[in-house]
Order: C-alpha cells, then sequence, then structure tokens
C-alpha cells in the first residue's frame, strides 16, 4: 500500500501563486509516477498533470501548460505542483495520485486539498 497527504490549498485572488505538496509513504517502489488531478463541484475528475519519480518526463493539461509546474523531490518522496497566474477555472479539489508499475494505473489517491480562486 502507498499512502499520500497533499498540503498546500488555500484561497488566493486571481493571478496568485500556489503551490501544492504530495508526500508518499509505504511501498513507494512500487510507484513510478505521480500526478495532480481536480474536481470541480459538478465537474468529473480531470488531469492536470504528471511526472515520473526520476523527473525525465513531464505531461500538462492544455489548461495549465505554461502556468503549471510539476516536479519531484525523490529523496522526501514529494511531488509538487506550482501553480502561478491562477484563474477563478481552477477552483476544485486538487487529489495527488501514484501510479503503479505492474497496471500503469493511477491506483493510489490522496484525500484532497481544496484549491479557490477569487476573482
Amino acid at each position: 500500500q502507498v499512502q499520500l497527504v497533499e498540503s498546500g490549498g488555500g484561497l488566493v485572488q486571481a493571478g496568485d501563486s500556489l503551490r501544492l505538496s504530495c508526500t508518499a509513504s509505504g511501498r513507494t517502489s512500487d510507484t513510478y509516477a505521480m500526478g495532480w488531478f481536480r474536481q470541480a463541484p459538478g465537474k468529473e475528475r480531470e488531469f492536470v498533470a504528471a511526472i515520473s519519480w526520476t523527473g525525465g518526463r513531464t505531461d500538462y493539461a492544455e489548461s495549465v501548460k505554461d502556468r503549471f509546474t510539476i516536479s519531484t523531490e525523490k529523496v522526501k518522496n514529494t511531488v509538487y505542483l506550482q501553480m502561478n497566474n491562477l484563474k477563478p477555472d481552477d477552483t476544485a479539489v486538487y487529489y495527488c495520485a501514484a501510479r503503479v508499475r505492474v497496471t500503469k494505473v493511477f491506483a493510489y489517491w490522496g484525500q484532497g486539498t481544496q484549491v479557490t480562486v477569487s476573482s
């Protein structure tokens, strides 16, 4: 099992920045990549960004490209999501997820952290 704990959410104004953190514990060797997803009220959960633990490959949703940056600090088993120039449409609960080697799916999820962007 892998446990994920997110932090860093909050209430900000449009144009502000936030950095989310997610720390993994447990059988982290079973995972090879991490991702961030978000779910706004009344909408389905959507992909935001993903990164391999080595940091060699990153992927972003079009809506956040050039504003968000995902990174890892493997020695701390932590993944970050730096969010700049936040917009009200970025308001959502943000979830961290771990991708496992065997099935290549995001099998483990954190509890989520709320990000609210006011206009």
